[in-house]
C-alpha cells in the first residue's frame, strides 16, 4: 500500500465483525454495554460546523485529537478510534475498558458493502441463530401532515378478517387486534352525545368509527354549499390587461409596408375572370331549387269567386264574402273590469273541452300594449277563416226560426185526459203493522188488506167503514191478498208464509156464499175420484185440507194448501179456476200454478235461469209470463213451449203486469224505472220512464177499460199514467204522465207497497207502510 500524506483527513467507517458480534458483557458491566450500544462522543462546539459538513456515517479522525472531555452522543453503527477511545476511558470514572471488539477503520476511498443488521449466536442445538434488530421506521418526507399508516393489509375489505380476532399487521409483523364494539346501549348513548366530527361510519381499514378532522368538516360544508372547497381561492381573479387601448406613439418596426397589402392580386384575378367566363358560356349554371311534381288535373277548371270582389247591389244570386265579425270589448288588452271572468268562470272554462267553449280565448287584462304576448290561436284562427271561405254558401238560403218546443212531440193536457184520480177520498185505518197487500173485489164494493200482524181486514171502499176481520197467524205476515175475479162466486185468497188460504168472508148474500161453497168442495169430490179409480197416481206435491182450527173455519176460511217456500205473488186466471203462486226461495217449486176446481198444483219448471219475481196469465190467451231479476219469459201453455224472452233491461225486477189487450206490459225494477214494452214491436223497452227517487213496488193497468195504469214508489208517492194503445199497427202508444199522489208516509225506507184500482171506475187504492190504506178519487 503507498504511503498516505500525514496531513489528509482520514474518515473512520465503523463495522460489526464476527467478533464483534460475540460481546462478553462479564467484564465490561452496565457502563460498557451502554458505551458499545449507545457510544457517547463528546465534540466542540468550534468543530461543530465542521463536522456538519461531513458525511453522518463517517468521522474525521483528525478531529478526535480537538474533542474536549464533554461527552457526546455516538450511533450505533459508529466506534470511536483507538486514540479517542483511550481518551475516552480516561473519562470514564471505572475506566473500564471495551473488550473484544474491533474497530475497523477504512479510508473513504475503499468503500466496503452494508453492514450487517443482524447477531449470530448458538441456538439449544449448537446451531447458528440470527437475531435481527427491531425496525424503527423513520418518516423521512417533507409532508408531515401525512397520517401514519396503521394497518398494512393494503386494499383488502375488511370483511375477509370477520372470522378472526385480529384485522390485520402493522410494520412489525405483529397482529391488530379488532377494536372493541360497543353494546346497543352505549350506541344509544353515543347517538345520543354526538361528539364532533361523528359520522356513524366504520372505517374500512381499521374498522374503528370513523371521524373527520376540523379540516375535512370544513370542506364538506364548503361542498354542500356550493363553495370552492379550498379556503381563500378567489374564483374570479382580476383581470389582467396584457393588451390595453392605448395607442403607441412610435411603432414597433420601422420597415416600409409591403405592396402586396395594398395592390389587388393578380392570380385571384384571373380566377374570378375564370369563372366569369364559364357564367357567361352557360358552363355553370345558378342552383334552381327542384320544382314539385303538379298532380293536379289541368283540365279541371277552378274559379276564385272573390278574386276581384267589388261591391255590387244586393241580389239573389250575389254571395259576397262573409265577414268577420267586429271586436267586442272582451278582445281587448285592457277590457273593462265586468268582462274579466272571475275564478270560478276561468275554473270552468279550462276545465271544458274545445267544442263546448263559447270563446276560444279568455279576457286578459294587461297594464300596457308591449306587455301583451305572442296569440298561441292565431294560425288555428287563420285557418278556420279559410275554411269559412272555402265551405261558405253558393245559394241564399233564408234562417229558419224554428221554436225548440215545436221539435217536441205534442202532447195532450191533463185536463183533456180525465178522468183520472186527483185527490185522497177515503183513508182506511186500524191495521197494526205495514199494509202489504190489498185488492178490490170485481164488483167494486169491498177492500181486503193484508198487514204485517197476520191480520186480514174487509173494508167498504166508499165509507172506509171495516165490515170483517179475521187474524190468521199471530207469527207469519199476510203478504199477499187477491180475489177470485167474476162475480158468481166470492171468494178471497190470501199467503201467509207458506200456506195458501181461501176464504169466503161472511159479508155476502146467502145464495153467493152456497156457490161460493160449492166452487170450494168441488175438489174434494175430484180428489176422492181419482185416488179410488186409479191407485198408481203419484201423490201430488201439496195437499188441499181443512183447517184444523175451528175458529178459522167459523170466521170463513175454509180451504188450505201448504207449500214449501214463503209465497210472495198470487195471481188468478180470467176464469178463476186457475192461479198461480210465486215462491222466490222455492228453487224448482218456486212458481206453481193450482187449480182449484181439482185441488191440484203443479210446478211446472224443474229449473228456472235466475230468481222468479212474479207471474202472470195472458188476459186471452193461452200464454204465461214469468218474471226473473232481468227478463220475463213468455210460454205457450197449450204447446208447451218458450215463445219469447223479455229483455227490460233493469238491474232487479219488481213487478210486471199485462195490458188488457195483452200486446204491451209495463215493468217496475227496483233502480227506479218504470218501463213499457210493447210485444209486437221488439223484446226491448219502448219507453223508459223515471219519476222516482227511490224503487218502485208495484205497477198495475186499469182492467176496467180505461186508459190508465199507476206505480207505487218507496218514496211515498203514487205516479199515475195515461196509457193509451189503440188497435192498429200504425200508431204507437201514447204515454203521458197525469198525476202524482201523495200522502203516504214513510216508515223505514219503506213507503207505497201495493196499488189496485177499481175494476169500472177511474179510482185506484194504495197500501202505505205507515199502516193505513188510502182510496184515491
Amino acid at each position: 500500500m503507498a504511503p498516505q500524506d500525514p496531513t489528509k483527513k482520514r474518515k473512520a467507517v465503523t463495522r460489526d465483525g464476527p467478533q464483534a458480534d460475540e460481546v462478553a458483557l462479564s467484564d465490561g458491566g452496565g457502563d460498557l454495554e451502554a458505551s458499545f450500544l449507545e457510544g457517547d462522543l463528546s465534540q466542540s462546539e468550534d468543530e461543530g460546523s465542521d463536522a456538519s459538513d461531513s458525511d453522518e456515517s463517517a468521522i474525521d479522525v483528525d478531529d478526535f485529537e480537538s474533542l474536549d472531555g464533554s461527552d457526546g452522543d455516538l450511533g450505533s453503527d459508529e466506534v470511536p478510534s483507538e486514540e479517542d477511545g483511550a481518551r475516552t476511558n480516561k473519562n470514564r470514572p471505572n475506566g473500564s475498558v471495551q473488550s473484544n471488539s474491533k474497530l475497523v477503520q477504512e479510508e473513504v476511498e475503499e468503500e466496503k458493502g452494508p453492514l450487517p443488521n443482524h447477531i449470530v449466536t448458538e441456538d439449544a442445538n449448537g446451531n447458528p441463530r440470527y437475531i435481527y434488530q427491531d425496525i424503527d421506521p423513520v418518516y423521512a418526507s417533507d409532508d408531515s401532515e401525512a397520517p401514519e399508516t396503521t394497518n398494512t393489509i393494503g386494499n383488502i375489505p375488511l370483511s375477509f378478517y370477520d372470522s378472526y380476532p385480529h384485522i390485520g399487521y402493522d410494520i412489525n409483523g405483529k397482529k391488530i387486534a379488532r377494536p372493541a364494539k360497543g353494546e346497543a346501549l352505549d350506541a344509544l348513548l353515543d347517538s345520543i352525545d354526538i361528539p364532533k366530527g361523528w359520522t356513524g361510519l366504520t372505517d374500512p381499514n381499521t374498522g374503528k368509527p370513523l371521524e373527520l378532522s376540523e379540516q375535512e368538516l370544513n370542506l364538506l360544508r364548503r361542498i354542500q354549499m356550493n363553495e370552492v372547497g379550498e379556503e381563500g381561492y378567489d374564483p374570479y381573479p382580476a383581470t389582467i390587461e396584457y393588451f390595453t387601448s392605448k395607442t403607441e406613439l412610435m411603432p414597433l418596426s420601422a420597415a416600409p409596408e409591403p405592396k402586396r397589402r395594398f395592390i389587388p392580386s393578380k392570380h385571384e384575378a384571373k380566377r374570378v375572370m375564370k369563372l366569369v367566363r364559364a357564367i357567361r358560356e352557360g358552363r355553370i349554371l345558378p342552383y334552381k331549387p327542384p320544382q314539385a311534381e303538379d298532380e293536379e288535373d289541368n283540365d279541371v277548371k277552378r274559379y276564385d269567386i272573390w278574386a276581384n270582389e267589388a261591391p255590387r247591389p244586393d241580389h239573389a244570386m250575389n254571395v259576397p264574402a262573409p265577414k268577420l265579425p267586429p271586436p267586442g270589448y272582451d278582445e281587448s288588452y285592457h277590457p273593462p273590469p265586468e268582462y274579466l271572468p272571475d275564478k270560478t268562470e276561468k275554473k270552468a272554462w279550462e276545465e271544458a273541452d274545445d267544442e263546448d267553449r263559447q270563446k276560444e280565448y279568455l279576457p286578459t287584462d294587461h297594464s300596457s300594449l308591449r306587455k301583451v304576448p305572442g296569440y298561441d290561436k292565431f294560425v288555428k284562427e287563420k285557418f278556420e277563416r279559410c275554411l269559412d271561405l272555402y265551405l261558405a254558401p253558393r245559394v241564399r238560403r233564408s234562417k229558419l226560426n224554428i221554436d225548440p218546443e215545436s221539435l217536441l212531440p205534442k202532447l195532450p193536457s191533463p185536463d183533456e185526459l180525465r178522468p183520472f184520480p186527483t185527490a185522497c177520498a177515503t183513508i182506511f185505518r186500524g191495521h197494526q203493522g205495514r199494509v202489504r197487500s190489498l185488492a178490490v173485489d170485481p164488483s167494486g164494493v169491498w177492500l181486503a188488506s193484508g198487514d204485517d200482524d197476520g191480520t186480514l181486514r174487509v173494508w167498504e171502499l166508499l165509507t172506509g167503514r171495516q165490515l170483517w176481520v179475521v187474524k190468521i197467524s199471530s207469527e207469519d205476515a199476510i203478504n199477499v191478498v187477491r180475489w177470485r175475479p167474476g162475480t158468481d162466486a166470492v171468494i178471497l185468497s190470501a199467503a201467509v208464509g207458506e200456506d195458501l188460504y181461501f176464504i169466503i168472508p161472511p159479508i155476502v148474500s146467502p145464495e153467493i156464499e152456497s156457490r161460493s161453497n160449492t166452487v170450494l168442495d168441488e175438489g174434494f169430490g175430484y180428489a176422492t175420484s181419482k185416488s179410488t179409480s186409479d191407485s198408481t197416481v203419484k201423490a201430488p206435491a201439496t195437499q188441499w185440507i181443512r183447517p184444523t182450527s175451528s175458529r178459522l173455519s167459523d170466521a170463513g176460511v175454509l180451504l188450505k194448501t201448504h207449500l214449501r217456500s214463503t209465497i210472495k205473488v198470487i195471481s188468478w186466471h180470467r176464469r178463476g179456476d186457475y192461479l198461480t203462486t210465486v215462491s222466490p226461495s222455492g228453487q224448482s217449486s218456486s212458481v206453481a200454478i193450482h187449480t182449484l176446481s181439482k185441488h191440484l198444483t203443479q210446478q211446472p219448471f224443474r229449473r228456472l235461469k235466475g230468481l222468479p219475481q212474479s207471474a202472470q196469465f195472458h188476459p186471452s190467451k193461452p200464454i204465461f209470463f214469468v218474471a226473473t231479476q232481468r227478463t220475463i219469459r213468455s210460454y205457450d201453455l197449450s204447446k208447451q213451449e218458450l215463445l219469447k224472452i223479455i229483455q227490460p233491461g233493469a238491474r232487479w225486477i219488481s213487478s210486471f203486469d199485462v195490458h188488457p189487450l195483452g200486446d204491451n206490459l209495463i215493468v217496475g225494477s227496483y233502480d227506479k224505472r218504470l218501463l213499457w214494452h210493447d210485444l209486437d214491436l221488439s223484446v226491448r223497452p219502448y219507453k223508459t220512464l223515471r219519476y222516482h227517487k227511490k224503487a218502485i213496488r208495484q205497477v198495475k193497468f186499469h182492467a176496467g177499460g180505461l186508459p190508465l195504469f199507476a206505480d207505487a214508489s218507496d218514496d211515498g208517492s203514487l205516479q199515475v199514467f195515461h196509457g193509451k194503445v189503440v188497435g192498429d199497427m200504425m200508431e204507437n202508444a201514447t204515454i203521458v204522465p197525469v198525476k202524482v199522489l201523495r200522502g203516504h208516509g214513510v216508515v223505514g225506507s219503506l213507503g207505497v207497497l201495493d196499488v189496485d184500482w177499481h175494476p169500472r171506475e177511474p179510482w185506484c187504492v194504495s197500501a202505505g207502510a205507515d199502516g193505513t190504506c188510502r182510496l184515491w178519487m
